[in-house]
């Protein structure tokens, strides 16, 4: 099965760190200006999701939504998410470790669309 966001060694050991510290997290990316366009992690309940928010997967178990309108220009990229160097978003739990979660992407191929179609019209 394809996912549709998937995380580095990196970005796992950092959700390890915060589920321990916080419990339960959930990502989500607006893709927004600023903070915005960068995965930010919470705790549920810290941020509303609306409609709008589409369930890409999974990470370290944790829920990872983007906004509809970012998720339909990017529909046909995978989601690599790091955690490098730096700060998170303002917002995002994991400000002030040193580093922050990071996203980049790679266009899936058309066997991997053509597996994400049939398992959508399923779903539908």
């Amino acid at each position: 099965m394809v996912d549709r966001v998937v995380a580095t060694p990196a970005a796992l050991a950092l959700i390890e760190r915060l589920s321990a510290q916080h419990g339960e997290l959930l990502f989500h990316q607006s893709g927004g200006c600023c903070d915005g366009s960068t995965p930010m992690c919470f705790k549920p309940g810290e941020l509303g999701l609306s409609q709008d928010d589409v369930l890409l997967g999974r990470l370290g178990g944790h829920p990872y939504y983007m906004h509809r309108s970012s998720f339909e220009f990017a529909r046909n990229t995978q989601l690599l998410i790091d955690a490098i160097p730096g700060e998170g978003g303002a917002f995002s739990l994991e400000n002030g470790t040193g580093l922050g979660f990071h996203a980049t992407s790679r266009l899936f191929t058309d066997a991997e669309i053509a597996e994400l179609a049939a398992l959508e019209d399923r779903q539908a």
